[in-house]
C-alpha cells in the first residue's frame, strides 16, 4: 500500500508538474515575473531561489501552483477601492489581456502536449497488448435481468465486427465505441455463424461511471492461461492449459458463466477439466470477504501480441491521435456527468487517483519493466489529458474561467474592476473547493469498499 501511495504521488505530481511549468514557460516568455513555482501545496520541505524565483516542494504533494507577480498590486487595488488594476510592468495584470490568456491557457496545452509526446514514445519503442476478443456474451444470462443488448437482438457467441461503419477487432475498441454513447443509437455490424447482420442498439447510462452500457461481457473460452501461487486453483492442482469442462455439473461454455454459479457463495467448487484429452475431476475450497467475493486465482487466455515500434513520425502522429481520440471522449463524458449519475463513484479525487496510479504502476512493474512503463505512460497521459480539460472548463479560478475573463477585456478594452475579480475567483474557489470534499469523501468511500 505505501508503495503504491509513492508512486501515485509522485505520478501525480509529475502531470501538475508540467501543468505548472506550462505557465511558468508562458509567463516568462510574455515578460511576466515569477515569484514562486511550487510542487504541492503548504509550508515548504524543499526551498531554493534561483534567478529571482523559488522554487519549492509544499508539504502537501498533491497540486501545486506558479504564483506570479502581481499579487500585491492586486491587494492594494481592493483595498483602495480602486476601478483597476494597477498595471505594472512585470506583474500579471501588467500584462495585455491576449499575454495573460496565452499564459492561462498554456497550463492545459502543456497537459495535453505531454500527453501527445508521452503516446508518442509508447509507441517509439512498441508495447505489450493484452485485450479480449470481439466475440460477446449478454449480461443477462449472468445477472438475470435484461439490457439494450438483448432489445436489440443480440445474442451470446455474436461477434461484433464494426459500429457506426468503424470495423473493431477486440473487446477494448467496442467498449470505446459504446461507453462515450449513452442515449445514441449505435449501428452494429455482428457477425452470426458466418451471417452478418445489422443491430441498432441505444447504450444506458451507467450511474456509477457516467458511461454507456449495453449489457455485454466479453466471451472468452474458460483455457487457463496462469495459476497463483497459494491460491485455491493451484491448491487443487490446475495447471496452465487446462480447459474448464463443467462447474458444479454444469457444462461452461465461456469463463465468465463462473460468476453466476460464484453468486451463491459455494464453499466447494466441483469442476472437471479437460487436460490434454483426458476429463479430470477437481475441488477448490472457497472463502469469501465480507462482500462476498472471492478469489480462484486463475486467469484465462486472453489475446496478447507485441505492438511493434513505429519510426518517429508515424510514433508521433499515432500519440496525437490517441491524445485527440481521449480528449473527444473526455468531453462528451462531461456531459453525462449530471444526468442521473452517482457523482461519488463517477468523479475521482486526488485520493483515488493516487492510489490508481500507484496500483497501475505496481501491477505493470509486477510484470516487467516495459509492461510498467507503457501502463503508467498511457494513464499518466490519461489523466493529464483530464486536467487539461478540466481547467479548461469556463469556471471561476480555473484557467477557463480566466481566459473567459480576460477576453471580455480584451473585447471590451475595458479595464478588469478589482472587486470584479476577486468575487469571480472567490466564486470560482468555493466551487473548487466544494467539489474537492466531495470527491474527497467519494475517494474516501471507495478505499473503503477496496478494503
Amino acid at each position: 500500500m505505501i508503495l503504491k501511495i509513492i508512486l501515485g504521488l509522485i505520478g501525480l505530481g509529475v502531470v501538475v508538474f508540467v501543468h505548472e511549468l506550462g505557465h511558468f514557460i508562458a509567463a516568462r516568455l510574455s515578460g511576466i515575473e515569477v515569484e514562486a513555482f511550487s510542487i504541492g501545496w503548504g509550508r515548504p520541505i524543499f526551498s531554493k531561489v534561483f534567478r529571482g524565483v523559488e522554487y519549492r516542494i509544499g508539504i502537501f504533494p498533491v497540486g501545486g501552483y506558479c504564483r506570479m507577480k502581481g499579487e500585491a498590486e492586486f491587494k492594494e487595488a481592493l483595498t483602495n477601492n480602486s476601478v483597476a488594476i494597477p498595471r505594472e510592468k512585470g506583474t500579471f495584470y501588467g500584462a495585455t489581456p491576449l499575454r495573460r490568456i496565452v499564459t492561462a491557457f498554456a497550463g492545459p496545452f502543456a497537459n495535453a502536449l505531454f500527453a501527445v509526446l508521452v503516446l508518442s514514445l509508447v509507441w517509439a519503442i512498441g508495447f505489450d497488448v493484452h485485450t479480449l476478443d470481439n466475440k460477446i456474451v449478454l449480461a443477462s444470462e449472468i445477472e438475470g435481468k435484461t439490457f439494450p443488448a438483448d432489445a436489440a437482438g443480440l445474442q451470446s457467441g455474436d461477434r461484433i465486427i464494426a459500429i457506426n461503419g468503424k470495423p473493431v477487432s477486440n473487446y477494448t475498441e467496442i467498449q470505446e465505441q459504446i461507453a462515450p454513447n449513452p442515449g445514441s443509437t449505435l449501428d452494429l455490424l455482428v457477425e452470426r455463424n458466418g451471417i452478418q447482420i445489422p443491430i441498432k442498439v441505444q447504450p444506458q447510462l451507467d450511474p456509477d461511471t457516467g458511461a454507456g452500457r449495453i449489457g455485454i461481457y466479453f466471451w472468452t473460452d474458460p483455457v487457463v492461461e496462469t495459476v497463483k501461487t497459494g491460491s485455491p486453483a493451484q491448491l487443487a492442482g490446475l495447471m496452465e492449459g487446462d480447459r474448464i469442462v463443467t462447474v458444479q455439473g454444469m457444462p461452461l461454455p465461456y469463463s465468465v458463466a463462473l460468476y453466476k454459479v460464484l453468486k451463491d457463495r459455494p464453499s466447494i467448487l466441483n469442476i472437471e477439466i479437460d487436460r490434454k484429452g483426458e476429463i479430470l475431476k477437481k475441488e477448490l475450497i472457497l472463502s469469501y470477504d465480507d462482500k462476498g467475493q472471492t478469489n480462484l486465482g486463475l486467469e484465462f487466455k486472453t489475446i496478447r501480441y507485441r505492438a511493434a515500434a513505429k519510426s518517429i513520425p508515424d510514433a508521433f502522429i499515432k500519440g496525437t491521435a490517441e491524445t485527440w481520440k481521449t480528449l473527444t471522449v473526455s468531453i462528451k463524458s462531461l456531459a453525462v456527468l449530471f444526468k442521473g449519475v452517482n457523482l461519488s463513484k463517477a468523479v475521482s479525487g486526488p485520493v483515488r487517483i493516487t492510489y490508481m496510479v500507484g496500483d497501475v504502476a505496481t501491477e505493470g512493474f509486477g510484470q516487467s519493466f516495459g509492461a510498467g512503463f507503457t501502463a503508467i505512460a498511457s494513464f499518466l497521459s490519461l489523466i493529464s489529458i483530464s486536467l487539461c480539460i478540466m481547467n479548461l472548463l469556463p469556471i471561476p479560478a480555473l484557467d477557463g474561467g480566466l481566459i473567459i475573463l480576460f477576453t471580455i477585456e480584451l473585447i471590451t478594452r475595458k479595464p478588469l474592476h478589482p472587486k470584479a475579480v476577486y468575487w469571480f475567483q472567490m466564486l470560482g474557489a468555493l466551487f473548487i473547493f466544494s467539489l474537492l470534499i466531495f470527491s474527497v469523501f467519494g475517494d474516501i468511500m471507495f478505499l473503503f469498499g477496496k478494503k
